[in-house]
């Protein structure tokens, strides 16, 4: 790859393609609920599984997907994984019945359990460390740009083709992905060859399913829903477990006595040492934050602009694109800040600005503007909202990619694929948790805002469980008192839920300012399996001059 080192650059262009594919996914999937509950007579059950099914197998499947990745090959685990992604994409796309799109969804999430992280896991093995910055900019720009793009693209499918096409429209960019990934992108494995952990396989797929299932049952039903109560407390109760497991595994690895376990030593699914690095630790738990952060954005505002102001979903969807200028910004600025200066003769300096320095500020910006977003009223102007999307995009600019560099810094090439895998599963389980928090800081302050005085209770119920239901309500009664209502409770609870999001973008600063150290690790916890295989080769060692070679 020396040869021809944009050859690296292609090739992670083509996996950001298809982490933009999957992003897309999740966006369109909410736009197209409405026409598939009619096409199959869909029960709100069932709408519910449509949507879970998917991030229950991400959860479970991530883990075990980077594991495999590092054994097997990630070039082979991506490669398959997209094909997987791609043809479950056309089985939902062709699904006759409810049964058929459920378990598409399934496969769908199997596929994207292993594209999310094996796409950062080629990160650290392609790229040396002056590298990653813009390496890590570019997989960052896929995620996010799909949240606007998402509703562009689904609004204008569903106006023109059936609700199919919304799932159809993945399979010619995998298509695309799987032959630039295939010519473009060299193989890569760990060279030790263990056993594989399949207790913690077992453990880690039934904790994280589990959590993830009791958090958005919980967002469903609320918290006093004694089976999504319970659910949560059996899957952090299994991950205990699991914990405990990969500590005594590591342990007896490294007394050399693994040798005694019927066909010799078992690598741990999790290396718990990685999260004695401050980098790692702390550059996962803020760029989980992000997506706290992000929340009131991407989940809120499409509502309120549709509901409350009466753009449709593509409407929706170019409104948030002032974020994404502001962010292609950040990232630019915060690359360029983070990455050493070049003498004339070719000798390097300290950058100008550490990721500390530009976690803390990007987080700041985002606490900020977030505040200023709380202050939206029913009436206010689209200009209004560009304004504070553009300056929070910058601030999500500065902070993400240099948090995920953070965290990746402390990886090896060995162990790259397992290590994204548990970064990748931490920020799933984190979006979802928030999801369920966050959500219902809004509908418990959208129901007590709203007035029902005067309706028949089943109405008010209705009216009451969400933005969209108390709109279709007032307008099919022609209530304007009502409608009226139901927005200013909406808005009064995006109001309190932004003042959350950036009360969290607050106290991230706070953190990376406490515990984000000044200089990344640059793979110093690459000896994370000495006691299992001796030396790990660095991430510019041997495993990197065999892959340029």
């Amino acid at each position: 790859m020396t040869g021809n080192p944009a050859r690296k650059w292609w090739a992670l262009v083509a996996i950001a393609a298809s982490v933009l594919v999957v992003g897309l996914d999740l966006t369109v999937l909410n736009l197209a609920l409405p026409t598939i509950a009619t096409d199959l007579h869909a029960s709100t059950s069932d709408l519910q599984w449509i949507s879970s099914a998917y991030s229950l197998v991400l959860a479970a499947a991530m883990l075990p997907a980077g594991m495999l990745g590092d054994r097997l090959g990630r070039k082979k685990v991506l490669l398959a994984a997209l094909v997987l992604f791609g043809a479950s994409s056309a089985a939902c796309a062709y699904a006759t019945s409810t049964g058929e799109l459920i378990a598409g969804r399934a496969v769908l999430g199997i596929g994207a359990a292993a594209i999310f992280p094996l796409s950062l896991s080629v990160i650290p093995v392609l790229f040396a460390p002056e590298e990653r910055q813009r390496a890590i900019a570019l997989m960052a720009s896929a995620t996010f740009i799909s949240f606007p793009i998402g509703p562009i693209v689904g609004g204008y499918l569903l106006d023109h083709f059936w609700w199919g096409s919304v799932f159809l429209i993945n399979v010619p960019v995998v298509v695309l992905a799987v032959i630039a990934v295939a010519v473009l992108l060299p193989e890569s494995r760990s060279e030790e060859r263990s056993r594989i952990d399949i207790a913690g396989v077992i453990l880690s797929s039934a904790g994280l399913a589990a959590l993830t299932y009791g958090f958005i049952k919980a967002g469903q039903d609320g918290w006093t829903d004694a089976a999504a109560i319970g659910t949560i407390a059996a899957g952090a109760a299994v991950l205990a477990v699991l914990v405990a497991w990969e500590r005594w595994l590591t342990g007896r690895n490294r007394a050399g006595s693994g040798g005694s376990l019927r066909g010799g030593v078992i690598r741990p699914l999790i290396e718990l040492r990685l999260f004695r690095s401050a980098s790692f630790t702390w550059g996962t738990i803020l760029a989980t934050l992000v997506s706290f952060a992000m929340f009131g954005i991407f989940f809120a505002m499409p509502l309120y602009f549709q509901e409350v102001r009466g753009a449709d979903a593509m409407g929706s969807g170019l409104r948030l694109l002032p974020m994404i200028g502001g962010m292609v910004i950040g990232m630019i600025g915060s690359t360029r800040l983070a990455s050493p200066r070049r003498a004339a003769d070719g000798t390097a300096s300290a950058p100008l600005a550490s990721a500390k320095g530009l976690v803390t500020a990007g987080f700041a910006i985002m606490a900020i503007t977030l505040g200023f977003g709380a202050t939206t009223t029913i009436s206010s102007g689209t200009g209004f909202a560009a304004a504070w999307f553009a300056v929070f995009g910058l601030g999500l600019g500065l902070a993400m990619p240099q948090a995920m560099n953070a965290a990746l810094s402390a990886l090896s090439a060995e162990t790259s694929g397992a290590g994204s895998a548990l970064i990748s599963a931490l920020r799933q389980v984190g979006a979802t948790i928030g999801v369920a928090v966050l959500g219902t800081v809004l509908a418990s302050v959208y129901r007590s805002h709203l007035v029902v005085t005067g309706l028949p209770d089943a109405v008010g119920s209705a009216a009451k469980s969400s933005v969209v239901a108390g709109v279709a309500i007032a307008n099919q009664t022609g209530s304007v008192l009502l409608l009226d209502s139901v927005r200013h409770a909406f808005v009064a609870g995006m109001d309190t839920m932004l003042w959350a999001c950036a009360g969290i973008a607050l106290a991230s600063a706070i953190l990376a300012v406490i515990f984000l150290p000044r200089r990344t690790d640059g793979g110093a916890v690459s000896t994370a399996n000495a006691g299992v295989a001796g030396n790990v080769p660095d991430v510019n060692g041997v495993e990197r001059a065999e892959l340029e070679a």
